[in-house]
């Protein structure tokens, strides 16, 4: 018993009630921001190590694309999923996790279907070079 109280302290195990929705007014319980970002029980996380389309870009390719990774992420934690805290925030006091579902990285997931790449330490544009 032990030990298994242990794993649950390193991974959150969650199974969502139902779908949850794109993040609107001031108050998030359980939504999803963007394509790397969500919240969960009130706690605001990011999907470490990945960057993902900006929602208010400033070419609409981007914010497209966005749309794109954000209703992937929303379709994605429609599922049970697994939260495994790195022990990190990002400069904006966001929790750094790694979110699994059926032990597969949603990162990775992200990023196979070209809605995020890896994280290089700053954000990346996606915008077209004019």
């Amino acid at each position: 018993m032990k030990t298994l109280w242990v794993l649950v302290i390193a991974w959150a195990s969650v199974a969502p009630a139902a779908a949850m929705p794109v993040c609107s007014g001031g108050h998030r319980v359980n939504c999803v921001v963007d394509g790397d970002t969500f919240w969960w029980r009130g706690k605001k996380y990011r999907i470490a190590d990945v960057d993902a389309p900006e929602t208010d870009a400033s070419c609409e390719a981007e914010r497209r694309l966005a749309a794109k990774a954000t209703s992937k992420l929303k379709g994605l934690l429609a599922n049970d999923f697994a939260v495994e805290p790195t022990g990190r925030f990002d400069r904006y006091g966001r929790r750094l996790v790694i979110v699994k579902i059926d032990n597969k990285s949603v990162g990775e997931t992200l990023i196979a279907a070209g809605l995020a790449r890896r994280w290089q330490g700053r954000k990346e544009h996606w915008c077209p070079a004019p």
